[in-house]
């Protein structure tokens, strides 16, 4: 019994921010965002409105449509952010109760960029050994209100949008069909060069109220641009290859590649490394800016929804990000 995909669904705010609009509020413009990023616009939440736990909600309503499955059918929750509602608990447990699910367990994943692909690894261990039927894997991410949105910190929030995207996974025993493999990697080493340091336990409540400094920048996301992109096109190739030699195959059997929506710039890298053409990999961080663990359940669901994935064809996930975490997910839709 392989693990299957059965539906998918994604929520955007309604709120579109375009780089015109950033450029209001800091020294900036659309032609150097692009240049960099690939990013024309993104979806900021609506503040009492949206929040990871809300847009994570409404993805997993929609994915649950498409399956033809109700609440009651989930036998476990994974949900992937890096910007959860509380400090704790997790959104997990938020989303059984939105959704109404029986009293079942939710996990919460925290691998930032590369979540969805780690979530969808475990999702995989516990339907291929019995333990689930069926598992419904979120990822969310709110950015916009963590973001220094003045021109010091330009180089990292031009990037991050909002949204969710979550997939319901059952199993199949149809030949050949369902979810290969997958390929998860660490380097803790790297862990501050993509990093959103404070506040944490190593800088917490006494010395945030003794500092009080509006200049202090350490609860902004940071991030050494040129070192993650060196280091994001060796390992999203490499974890690629990966699955593709443990399942004796090849970049020319992929009918569809959907790489993490980093930067534009890095998709293209790979593309041209791999000789992939055009048609085979998939992006639209030119509408949502980089969504962490939140890009790949998007642009799986987009992609379903525009008629670029039908039953048979070969389908790669793969993501790199803070941690430095990266992996990979070989499907055969």
């Amino acid at each position: 019994m392989n693990s299957i995909i059965l539906g998918t669904g994604r929520y955007l705010p309604s709120n579109v921010v375009t780089n015109h609009d950033l450029a209001q509020r800091m020294d900036t413009n659309h032609e150097w965002i692009v240049e960099r990023t690939g990013i024309h616009e993104r979806r900021f939440a609506i503040p009492g409105v949206d929040t990871t736990a809300s847009m994570g909600t409404e993805a997993a309503k929609r994915a649950l449509d498409a399956a033809g499955l109700s609440p009651h059918d989930v036998d476990l929750i994974l949900f992937a952010t890096l910007s959860p509602d509380y400090y704790f608990p997790g959104p997990g447990v938020q989303l059984q109760h939105n959704l109404g699910c029986r009293t079942i367990g939710a996990i919460d994943i925290r691998n930032q960029c590369s979540g969805f692909v780690y979530a969808l690894s475990i999702a995989d261990q516990y339907l291929r050994n019995g333990a689930a039927n069926h598992v419904l894997v979120v990822g969310s991410e709110l950015h916009s209100g963590g973001l220094d949105m003045s021109t010091r910190g330009r180089n990292v929030s031009v990037i991050f949008g909002d949204g969710a995207g979550a997939v319901v996974l059952g199993r199949t025993d149809e030949p050949g069909r369902g979810l290969l493999s997958t390929h998860l990697h660490s380097q803790g080493e790297h862990a501050e060069e993509l990093a959103l340091l404070g506040p944490s336990t190593r800088d917490w409540i006494p010395e945030i109220i003794q500092r009080n400094d509006p200049e202090d920048v350490s609860y902004f996301p940071r991030m050494n641009g040129n070192f993650v992109f060196k280091h994001a096109v060796v390992r999203f190739a490499e974890v690629i290859e990966e699955a593709l030699t443990s399942n004796q195959l090849s970049t020319s059997d992929l009918r569809l590649l959907i790489p993490h929506q980093a930067n534009l710039r890095i998709a293209q890298f790979i593309q041209q490394k791999l000789g992939l053409r055009e048609d085979q990999v998939y992006n639209n961080i030119m509408r949502y800016g980089n969504t962490t663990a939140a890009s790949i359940p998007i642009a799986l669901s987009e992609a379903f929804d525009e008629g670029r994935i039908q039953k048979g064809d070969l389908l790669m996930m793969a993501a790199f990000g803070s941690g430095f975490t990266w992996g990979s997910a070989l499907m055969r839709w």
